[in-house]
This record gives C-alpha cells, sequence and structure tokens, in this order.
C-alpha cells in the first residue's frame, strides 16, 4: 500500500519521528521500567508460552525481561515470517542461534517441529508505532499480526493467547480509528503503566 491510498501513513510517520528522536540512554531505561509495568498481569508472570519480538527500528527493546522469564521457567519466543505472510513463533534463548529473514529482522534457528502456531501462544507481546486506551494499534502496515491473530478479533474479552502491545509512552494518541481487519489488543504495556484495553 502506497502513502497515498494509506490514510494513516502520516500518523504512521510522525510516531516513527517521536521515537526516532530517542536517545539510547531512555531506550533502556524504558525497556528496564517496562519490566514493572508487565509484571502487573498476572498471565505473563504464570503462562508458560511468551511471544516477544527482535527490537528493530526504535522498538521498545525486551531484553530486560528475558532473564525473569527464563528464571521462572517460562519459554520465550520469537516470531517467524512465513511465505504465507502468517507469523509462527520459534523458542530463543540468548546465545541461540539467529538467521536474518528478508526484512533483515532476526529469526530463531530451530527445527519446524519446534514452530507454534499463534492459538499456541499463551502471552503475545506486540511491536506498535501508535496506541490508544481501547486497544488499536498502529503497526508498520504489513498486517502480519492482525492476519496472524484474526481468529481473535470478534472476541469481547482477553483470552488465548493474551495479547499485549508494547510502546513507548509517547507512542499514545487519542484514537486511532480502527480498520475491518485490526485486531484490538487486550493491554497496553509502556514505561509507565500497564493499560487495560477491555471495553
Amino acid at each position: 500500500m502506497t502513502d497515498a491510498a494509506d490514510p494513516r501513513a502520516a500518523l504512521r510517520a510522525e510516531l516513527r519521528a517521536r521515537r526516532d528522536a530517542l536517545s539510547a540512554g531512555e531506550r533502556i531505561l524504558a525497556s528496564q521500567s517496562l519490566v514493572a509495568s508487565l509484571e502487573q498481569a498476572p498471565r505473563f508472570l504464570t503462562d508458560r508460552r511468551v511471544a516477544g519480538y527482535w527490537a528493530v527500528a526504535g522498538e521498545l527493546p525486551l531484553a530486560a525481561l528475558i532473564q525473569g522469564l527464563r528464571q521462572r521457567d517460562q519459554v520465550y519466543h520469537l516470531p517467524i515470517v512465513g511465505a504465507d505472510r502468517q507469523l509462527k513463533f520459534g523458542p530463543w534463548r540468548p546465545g541461540g542461534d539467529i538467521t536474518m529473514n528478508r526484512y533483515g529482522i532476526p529469526e530463531p534457528v530451530c527445527a519446524s517441529s519446534d514452530l507454534l502456531e499463534p492459538a499456541q501462544m499463551d502471552v503475545v507481546l506486540v511491536p506498535l508505532l501508535g496506541f490508544d486506551q481501547r486497544g488499536h494499534r498502529l503497526g508498520f502496515g504489513g498486517g502480519y499480526y492482525d492476519r496472524s491473530f484474526d481468529f481473535l478479533r470478534d472476541r469481547r474479552a482477553p483470552g488465548s493467547p493474551l495479547l499485549v502491545g508494547i510502546a513507548y509512552a509517547m507512542q499514545e494518541v487519542a484514537q486511532i480509528d480502527a480498520m475491518p481487519w485490526d485486531v484490538r489488543l487486550d493491554h497496553i504495556a509502556t514505561e509507565r503503566a500497564l493499560i487495560d484495553c477491555a471495553p
């Protein structure tokens, strides 16, 4: 989709510029503070299969939470982009083998038998460019998460997996107009708070 055809392109550009303006120190502090916000969600502390992402292009890093997951015997997964533009999730530990996908994003190297479908995950930490308090998310426009978690689109209450958007607090906007294919988030976790997005 070209910028001219995308009504949300200008907002994406504005939010990307906001995020790009953060210093390395601000990103590290936000990553450390994010852990306290996430730990307010009971399922983040107990559910076994947690999916995250490898932070690129200024996304809020998740490195600070991995040690806690390992101490609680939870398994951390990273997304793998399939040929059908659907996500699967492979287990990964710090120091584990990675390979670059076609977008230059690291993915774990693992056997196909170790890959999990989106519905098999317990908690999914979702990257985003912008969000509102209702759980609407503005992503990069590729639609990978919306397509992969489409089975959750019409739910009325948090289900499984639990979808938690990860963002800097300054990525919040007053309202994001949802598209028909958008999948609403259950929570948003920032360096300042855990936001419950239940209707």
